[in-house]
């Protein structure tokens, strides 16, 4: 059996829109499917839309959110190493993985819905039977992927991945509806 590959995606935004808070890869999205794929004896590739720093969330690094798990990596100078140079998602298209994971943050709200390469990565990854997920915000980049066959991946599946107030916000506004997900 050959080792599994993994390709867990990752944010480049560092500040919100309106260029007053900090925001990024929310730790802990990304550390615990590292963890259990690093004790499993997986290939990770760690990368983001335009590769190299990874920004984290401030938000994430605080005392009740940053967990054990994430504390422990947040500690490694090799792993914070890692996030200061992600490969690009140009530099992974051609690649075959067994897994395409989207990791959260709020910054991914940004750079993951309209990033064309980052379409193409889960597009090619589902059409062949790959596993393709994300957590919380990082369904986001599964908002905008089109099949070969013109439709949308998320029509008739039912996708969740934030709290009920973003929820809210997020299907209010139409997008997923105009793309028939169905709403949980």
């Amino acid at each position: 059996m050959s080792i599994l590959k993994i390709l867990i995606v990752v944010t480049n935004i560092h500040i919100y829109e309106s260029g007053k808070l900090e925001t990024g890869l929310w730790l802990s999205e990304l550390t615990h499917l590292y963890h259990e794929a690093m004790s499993n004896g997986y290939e990770v590739t760690i990368a983001s839309p335009n590769g190299g720093h990874v920004p984290i969330d401030p938000e994430s690094l605080k005392r009740f959110t940053l967990d054990n798990i994430s504390r422990q990596y947040w500690s490694k100078p090799s792993f914070r190493e890692l996030l200061k140079n992600s490969n690009s998602l140009m530099e992974v298209s051609g690649q075959q993985f067994d897994c395409v994971y989207l990791a959260g943050g709020h910054g991914t709200m940004y750079d993951f819905p309209n990033d064309t390469t980052l379409q193409h990565i889960i597009k090619e990854h589902y059409e062949t039977g790959k596993i393709v997920s994300a957590v919380c915000h990082g369904v986001g980049g599964l908002l905008n992927v089109r099949l070969s066959n013109g439709a949308y991946l998320i029509k008739g599946k039912t996708i969740a991945g934030f709290n009920w107030f973003e929820r809210h916000f997020f299907f209010s506004f139409g997008q997923t509806k105009k793309r028939s997900a169905v709403q949980p």
